[in-house]
């Protein structure tokens, strides 16, 4: 089941074969009931201007992810119209096929969706297109994927992320535009000042830290936690806790070095790793954008923990790459060998961080990147592979599924950002299809 709010309009006019369009409507209510998680629907199909109005007079105040604007029957753009003054969330229009071909035309769905569709496209508003009916596999596909973009476009709406401290010199990639962003993507900032998360972390009572170390426990091999940069790990993901609950954080953007080593006595990598695992996207070196992309690729692929690391090595004859970090990564990403294992970091030498070889399986590559002309998503596909860990801190071997050499000259040339966010799952098209939404330009490689 899908955690969605979707409102379901079937439309439709009396001067049409009322009885196949109620088999229409009847089957896709039950399958929309089964899918997702709340479905506000009228009782029986609209099939007036009044009617319409009064129904939606009936959920007036509720929050929608979608509008699942049905032609049960042809109808004109009226019906579209009040439903733009009523809600600003996008629209799925869905047309219906003939029940048969041979003496009167039925249904005339196909029509109607696209004088929907011309509705839509001249007032400017958000919307996809579908079209089959509701036992279909296909089509079933094909609307869930457009519930969870349109999901995934409401969710970024609310979405604040704590960017907990500056980038490090010459990170230039790590910063955003806050107008840009907000105005966009609907995301927001918060900020807070690094050194003064590090002074209020140590004032964090015992008792509540040690629950942190706990945790660890549980996923992490080899931990020793009396170890006193495990203490300062369990100290300030405590902190960091109680500031994402407080101010309703959904992502953060941290600036790990040099300040971490410097005046913490400890390595950040531990921190991320652990709010990743537990479901808050955390990105190092204050990479805002690579937060969100983290945090789309975690809500499209219903929970599972993403990676994001550095592409650090190209091996010509298994057509792969690696990606890799200096010791952040969630625990639940470890090769099954091995576990998740704790390390220092390889280059400061202090702990605690994660240090394992990421397990095999499929994955999509993606990137929200900015440019002086906007917004763009970059798409890849690969295979994980089943190899030695490449290097120390956490990193992963992926086979690409376009050839190699090409794909990266490709990548410099276009100067993608340096991280690039993984998840173990098949989002591309879903992907795809959220950059078409909302307009932006997308660079794919699968």
């Amino acid at each position: 089941m899908i955690t969605s709010s979707v409102l379901y309009l079937p439309i439709g006019r009396r001067t049409f074969d009322m009885e196949a369009a109620k088999a229409v409507w009847k089957s896709s209510s039950e399958w929309l009931i089964q899918q997702c998680d709340t479905v506000y629907q009228p009782e029986a199909i609209v099939t007036s201007i009044e009617e319409l109005q009064a129904f939606l007079d009936s959920v007036r105040g509720q929050r929608f992810d979608s509008v699942l604007y049905q032609s049960v029957t042809f109808a004109d753009g009226e019906f579209a119209s009040q439903v733009l003054a009523f809600t600003e969330a996008p629209f799925i229009v869905w047309s219906v096929r003939e029940p048969s071909v041979g003496g009167r035309l039925r249904l005339n769905s196909l029509t109607g969706g696209n004088s929907t569709c011309n509705v839509l496209q001249n007032h400017r508003r958000p919307f996809a297109f579908v079209f089959g009916n509701p036992d279909e596999t296909a089509l079933q596909e094909q609307l869930l994927r457009q519930v969870q973009v349109q999901r995934l476009i409401g969710d970024l709406g609310q979405l604040s992320i704590g960017v907990i401290g500056d980038h490090p010199p010459g990170f230039f990639f790590s910063d955003a535009n806050e107008s840009m962003l907000r105005d966009q993507l609907g995301v927001r900032l918060h900020k807070l000042d690094l050194h003064q998360a590090f002074k209020e972390s140590l004032q964090v009572e015992e008792d509540r830290w040690q629950a942190a170390i706990t945790r660890a426990e549980e996923q992490v091999v080899g931990l020793n936690r009396s170890e006193q940069t495990v203490v300062r790990f369990a100290q300030f993901y405590t902190y960091v806790q109680d500031y994402i609950q407080a101010n309703r954080i959904g992502a953060v953007a941290v600036r790990c070095w040099p300040d971490f080593f410097t005046e913490l006595g400890a390595a950040a990598c531990s921190t991320l790793s652990q709010l990743t695992e537990v479901g808050v996207m955390a990105s190092c070196e204050s990479d805002i954008h690579g937060a969100i992309s983290m945090y789309i690729l975690h809500q499209l692929s219903r929970g599972s923990a993403p990676y994001l690391g550095d592409l650090v090595h190209v091996n010509e004859e298994s057509n792969s790459v690696v990606f890799w970090h200096c010791g952040a990564g969630a625990y639940s990403l470890a090769h099954s060998h091995t576990g998740a294992r704790a390390g220092v970091h390889p280059n400061r030498k202090l702990g605690f961080t994660m240090d394992f070889g990421l397990k095999p399986g499929g994955v999509t590559i993606f990137r929200l990147g900015s440019t002086p002309d906007g917004y763009r998503l970059l798409i890849m596909k690969g295979e994980a592979l089943d190899v030695p860990q490449p290097f120390h801190g956490t990193s992963v071997e992926v086979a690409l599924s376009t050839p190699v050499l090409s794909t990266l000259n490709s990548l410099m040339i276009e100067g993608f950002e340096p991280h690039y966010a993984i998840v173990y799952d098949d989002v591309a098209d879903t992907l795809v299809e959220f950059g078409r939404q909302l307009n932006i330009p997308t660079v794919i490689y699968v």
